[in-house]
């Protein structure tokens, strides 16, 4: 039966048993987890970075974004989590969810290289001298 709201339970580490209805958060291993909202009984994992989920809270309340698109599932369900209700989504097709995973392995692959960039920044800032120099100037050129 498709759920229609969701408890959140703040955790350091993620159970192994689920219980239906209730998101379980880890704030310190930056993950959400539950099990899918149809009632199919399958563990969504939901990562929370810039590039993945964001979790928001108010007044005790939990909203995820983006939604959940459960599409490498039989049930291919598709909700959004907000202020710990359940939306339901229509479905999409085959070729409208390859767009979306597409878009998101984009998403991820941008995030992970600006977090690269930044370090080397900081490591050539560290060591200072000729490689830090022509590192930024680069940066810099590479950018116009």
């Amino acid at each position: 039966m498709k759920a229609s709201a969701i408890r959140p339970e703040f955790v350091e580490f993620i159970p192994k048993l689920l219980e239906p209805g209730v998101l379980y958060v880890s704030e310190k291993y930056r993950t959400a987890s539950h099990l899918c909202a149809c009632g199919c009984g399958e563990k969504v994992v939901t990562p929370l970075s810039p590039a993945d989920w964001h979790l928001s809270m108010d007044g005790g309340k939990v909203s995820l974004h983006p939604s959940i698109g459960n599409w490498n599932y039989a049930c291919k369900s598709h909700y959004w989590i907000r202020r710990n209700a359940i939306s339901w989504a229509g479905g999409m097709s085959k070729g409208q969810i390859e767009r979306v995973q597409a878009r998101d392995f984009a998403d991820r692959a941008s995030q992970v290289a600006q977090i690269n960039r930044e370090r080397d920044e900081q490591r050539a800032a560290a060591s200072g001298g000729f490689f830090g120099r022509v590192l930024r100037t680069l940066r810099r050129l590479l950018k116009l």
